[in-house]
């Protein structure tokens, strides 16, 4: 697991900001956070891909460059995700991109997740990047995950997360063992609710509104 903001960085910054409920009152603000971060994981992520060597002509004569040999598959969950999927789409233009909507049942006494809605492409052979700002228990992003599959088997898993829970990180990693998980932080784990603590909140309503 890589943690980004384990180490001092720009990326701390805009963490801070998005926790800071002063600040979450701008919602344009929150959503720029998200996709900053998506950004920042985005380029590192981008070191573990495949790249080929190309020459390519410049006004005064020629240069060796190194292009990704294919752009990944970008997924995320609605409609908090979208923001930080946004991050990576500015970093990976030419990728093709998955949409799952998949949200609690509330009022239970364990976490259920409802998936309602899915459209991805071809995933055989390609690298695929599952983006979820908050990855809590785990349930939804396993879930997606294993739905996302029927369209074909990627040959690289990355899963990219804002915040994690230990408790997140360990069942994603048990039930996903083939993903390589990135996340700007871990905190303390999940309260009664399975809300991580300390977390930001939702961040869908910080992003878009609340909901009924």
């Amino acid at each position: 697991m890589h943690v980004v903001c384990a180490e001092p960085s720009i990326a701390n910054h805009f963490l801070a900001e998005l926790r800071d409920v002063d600040v979450q009152r701008d919602s344009l603000r929150f959503r720029r956070n998200l996709q900053r971060l998506g950004e920042i994981i985005a380029y590192r992520i981008s070191s573990q891909l495949s790249y080929t060597t190309k020459t390519v002509q410049t006004p005064l004569g020629q240069s060796d460059g190194e292009l990704l040999r294919d752009f990944p598959v970008l997924a995320t969950v609605l409609r908090a995700g979208l923001p930080f999927h946004q991050g990576f789409l500015n970093y990976f233009d030419q990728s093709p991109s998955a949409f799952a909507a998949a949200y609690r049942i509330e009022g239970t006494a364990q976490v259920q997740v409802q998936l309602d809605y899915l459209t991805a492409p071809n995933l055989d052979e390609r690298v695929l990047i599952l983006a979820d700002p908050m990855l809590a228990s785990g349930k939804s992003l396993v879930q997606t995950y294993r739905a996302m599959v029927r369209f074909g088997q990627p040959r690289q898993v990355h899963i990219a997360a804002v915040i994690a829970s230990p408790e997140g990180v360990e069942y994603v990693t048990r039930e996903i063992p083939e993903a390589t998980l990135w996340v700007a932080a871990v905190d303390d784990g999940l309260n009664e609710q399975a809300y991580i603590v300390p977390g930001l909140g939702d961040a869908g309503d910080l992003s878009y509104g609340s909901k009924l």
